[in-house]
């Protein structure tokens, strides 16, 4: 039986460097980030997410990142990379990189440039191939609001029956979707929130867990909340999903990864700059920033 994946997981940043283009990925801030974040009781990193700006870096600068991840990372914690590419063949070959590389499982998103094909029978052949092929377990990844793409709940349930398929990363923030399908999904399977509005809710519901952008500026505030939750603290719990509220929606609906990465660096973590065509903070969203980083708890 595939190890559950519970707990706490950032969705990594890639730091660019190297004038307005981003020209440069930052190993070494890539790698003093990860070293800063062992200490916060985390369960694992996920590399090459939406947040680390996944499409925007070449396969060579992909793999190089989940070496210097699983090459970081303390002893125990998960390494969870994304693998999805525009063709199942592609996918299969840069799932076994990642595996080659060090991840203990791929997060696949859906193929998006034709969208308009990729019915529930596209969808379905695509991730079994891939699930049939990896060396590593695969988690679907839900993330229509950057691929156009709702995996339809009955296919999350009709795959969650394959045994190399172990979870899902839902992104969408719809907690509906959770409802209608966390009773259906076999005991062993790992469903995990992707937006910070919802860590408490989603737990209370049956997730297991938590793949956050926001965990790279408020690591302790995200594992605190999964933590009290764990102990039947809840009214604690929801104090400081409260508390996380506004900062995940300046970081990440207003302002996007600029904003996380600026977030970053007032809480003592190199964001570096974006590659473009994402573009810089500007000053009047930085103040915004500032005033919520320093009313954190």
């Amino acid at each position: 039986m595939a190890k559950k994946f519970t707990g706490i997981y950032p969705a990594l940043v890639t730091p660019f460097k190297g004038g307005p283009l981003g020209d440069e990925v930052d190993h070494e801030a890539f790698a003093r980030n990860i070293r800063l974040l062992n200490a916060f009781g985390l369960a694992g990193y996920l590399v090459l997410g939406s947040t680390g700006e996944c499409v925007s870096l070449t396969d060579d600068e992909a793999v190089r990142l989940a070496g210097i991840v699983r090459e970081t990372a303390a002893p125990g914690k998960l390494v969870i990379a994304g693998t999805g590419k525009e063709s199942t063949v592609l996918t299969i070959a840069f799932t076994r990189r990642m595996a080659e590389a060090g991840a203990d499982a791929a997060l696949v998103r859906p193929p998006s440039y034709f969208k308009g094909k990729m019915t529930r029978e596209a969808l379905k052949r695509h991730y079994r191939a891939v699930a049939d092929a990896a060396p590593i377990p695969v988690i679907l990844y839900n993330i229509p609001q950057n691929t156009g793409i709702v995996i339809d709940p009955d296919l999350v349930v009709e795959l969650s029956y394959h045994p190399n398929i172990v979870g899902l990363k839902e992104s969408s923030g719809s907690m509906p979707y959770l409802v209608e399908i966390i009773r259906r999904l076999p005991a062993d399977f790992s469903y995990l929130v992707g937006s910070g509005f919802l860590i408490l809710p989603a737990l209370l519901m049956g997730a297991c867990g938590a793949i956050l952008a926001v965990a790279n500026a408020a690591p302790a505030l995200c594992v605190e909340i999964e933590r009290l939750f764990r102990k039947g603290n809840v009214r604690e719990a929801a104090e400081r999903q409260l508390d996380l509220v506004p900062l995940n929606k300046m970081v990440m609906e207003t302002h996007g990864i600029s904003g996380l990465k600026y977030a970053m660096g007032t809480a003592g973590f190199e964001g570096g700059l974006v590659r473009l065509p994402l573009l810089p903070l500007d000053e009047k969203a930085a103040a915004e920033i500032d005033a919520l980083m320093e009313a954190l708890p």
